[in-house]
Formats: structure tokens, sequence, C-alpha cells
């Protein structure tokens, strides 16, 4: 299969004419002109992004601080791995979205990726300041490495790892595909699962700051995930051939090893210990997203019988609507997004 070629940074002979712009291949100028854009949805998508504009400091942590030493052992212990696993997702998504944007040549869903770059380092920084508030000085570190020397950990971290640096090796159009479809597996399957965690925390009245945390997070990372729908539904149309049944099948078996991989980490790390969680819920939430994530993008579902949310698991959405998000659970004040329901069918 033939390699892509990275895109020229100066290019005096690229095409002006937007009928020619493409996802990928394309012969592009790299000019960032607002006013003429071949995807529509871009306009939508990068205006909801740069209202989710947020600074983690704002948000008061003084009641995790006493939250965290009282967490029951299990609480404890998911609260610590779910979150390294998070940071993990964070710091590999900030180096390897710029490697992705060097072969799209569409600049407006160049614009979109920078903007995503910056928010996932926005993400890392928030949980540096959630360890860095509630955690002593070799506590943090001991979170932060966990997947050095958790072998669970380390595994997780290997699928979407490995996916990423394949196209750092290869950089044919079908493995960049595979690295789209790992980057949407990322967001919709692996984030969610973990937010999921967070959110029972405020179900039962802990850790206030880190779940408000998380809430502005997972309204990011709504819009990542929104974005990565269309990218993969564009490059459906324009490059029908990295959409056959075959390669279809492909890209269903690696969203399917996400969510057993989700499903294996979650019955690891909250069990049937964590009080208000347990395994039969996760596994039926996570068959669900599976589900959902398929749909999304014109694939078969993978679970029969999980086509709707599960009603055991509702709170989740309730907790993630952006309509409900404050800046902390004292005030009023409201942050939502300025066109939130375009992002409904996502949640």
């Amino acid at each position: 299969m033939e390699e892509m070629l990275k895109k020229p940074l100066f290019n005096p002979e690229g095409d002006t004419d937007v009928r020619f712009r493409r996802m990928v291949g394309g012969n592009t100028t790299n000019l960032n002109d607002f006013n003429n854009m071949k995807y529509s949805w871009v306009s939508d998508w990068y205006r909801q992004a740069m209202n989710n504009f947020w600074i983690p400091e704002e948000i008061n942590m003084s009641v995790d601080v006493k939250d965290y030493r009282r967490l029951p052992g299990p609480e404890r212990r998911a609260y610590d791995k779910v979150l390294s696993f998070l940071i993990f997702l964070d710091s590999i998504q900030t180096a390897n979205l710029p490697n992705i944007g060097e072969y799209v040549t569409a600049n407006e869903v160049n614009l979109c990726l920078a903007i995503q770059t910056f928010q996932e380092a926005i993400h890392s920084q928030s949980y540096s300041y959630m360890l860095d508030t509630i955690c002593e000085p070799q506590e943090r570190n001991d979170v932060l490495y966990q997947w050095k020397d958790d072998e669970h950990l380390l595994a997780r971290n290997r699928f979407i790892g490995d996916l990423y640096n394949d196209f750092q090796k290869d950089k044919e159009l079908d493995v960049f595909m595979r690295t789209l479809v790992a980057n949407y597996i990322l967001e919709g399957v692996y984030f969610y699962s973990g937010f999921m965690f967070f959110y029972n925390l405020g179900r039962n009245n802990l850790m206030p700051g880190s779940v408000q945390e998380i809430r502005y997070i997972n309204r990011d990372e709504n819009t990542h995930l929104w974005l990565f729908r269309n990218i993969l539904l564009e490059m459906q149309k324009e490059e029908p051939q990295m959409f056959t049944e075959e390669k279809k099948a492909v890209y269903r078996g690696m969203i399917k090893e996400g969510c057993e991989q989700e499903i294996r980490w979650g019955h690891y790390v909250i069990g049937d210990d964590v009080q208000g969680l347990n395994k039969g819920m996760i596994t039926d939430y996570i068959q669900y997203l599976g589900n959902l994530r398929c749909t999304n993008i014109g694939l078969d579902p993978i679970y029969e019988g999980h086509e709707q949310e599960p009603d055991s698991m509702r709170w989740v959405s309730q907790y993630s609507n952006a309509n409900m998000i404050k800046t902390d659970f004292f005030e009023a004040r409201s942050t939502a997004y300025a066109k939130s329901s375009a992002l409904e069918d996502d949640l």
C-alpha cells in the first residue's frame, strides 16, 4: 500500500478551491481561512470547544484533602489506579495528536486538533493539581507511575500505545485509519469508563472537587469524541476503500477488544467492593458504550441486548450533562456549552 506523505508546511502551489480539499492526501496551502470551510460541522465544533475554556485551579479541593484520607480501602485503591490511567491517556493524546495532524490536509480540521491538543494538556495539568493538593510528594509519584509496576495497567497502556507507535513506524493509510479508530476508542470508551468511577464517588458524597474536575474534562472529551467521529465519517466518504466489509470488521474488532479490556480492567480495579458499583453494572455500561461507538460510525453493534443505556447507570449521564456543570458544588453560576445540544447523542 502506498505510503502517506507528510504535508509541506509552506506550499505556494496548494489548492485554494475548497472543492478540492480533502481530509488526507490533499494539496493544502495550510492557510487558516475561517470563511471558507469544506466541512460545515467544524464551525460549530470550533466555537463549542473555545467556549469550554477553564482553569483547573478554580475548583476548590479542600474537601477532597480530608476525604482522600478517609476513603475506604477499595475506593482509595480505585481512585489511584483510575486516575493513573487517565493521566496516561491525556499525556499520550497530547503527544500523538500533532503526529496525526501532520497528515491531515484539511486546515479547518487541523485547527480543531490544535485546540484538542491544548485541552489535553489542560487535563494533564488538572490531574497534577488534584494530586498535588491531596497527596504527599511520594504518594503523588506512586500514582503517576503505577503503570510501571501494575501489570494490568501496563497492559492497558500498551494496547493504545502500541497502536499509536505503529503509525510512527508505518505511514500507510491503513495504519493511519487504525490510529483514528484507536483514538476513537480512547475518547469514547476508556475516558467514559474512568469518568464513571468518579461520578460514583460523587453519588456517595465523596471527593467533590475531583468530581468537578472530571466533569470539566468530560465536557472537553465529549467534543473530542465528536471530532473523531466526524473525521471517521468524512473518511468513509473520501476513502471508501478503507471501509470495505473486511476493514470494517477490523475496526469493529478493535472496538470490541477495547471494550473487553475495559471490562477486565473495571472488574480488577473496582470489582464488587466499591459502594454503588459492581461487576455487572460495569459490564453492562461498557457493552452499551461499545455498541454506541460502533453505530455512531456506521458499524454493526457488538453486544446483543445492550443498545440502550442501562437503567442502573443513568446517573452517569446526569453527572456528565454539560448543562448541569457548575464551577463548584456550592456555586450556581453555569459554565455550560453555548450549544450543548449538538453533542447530546454522544453522551
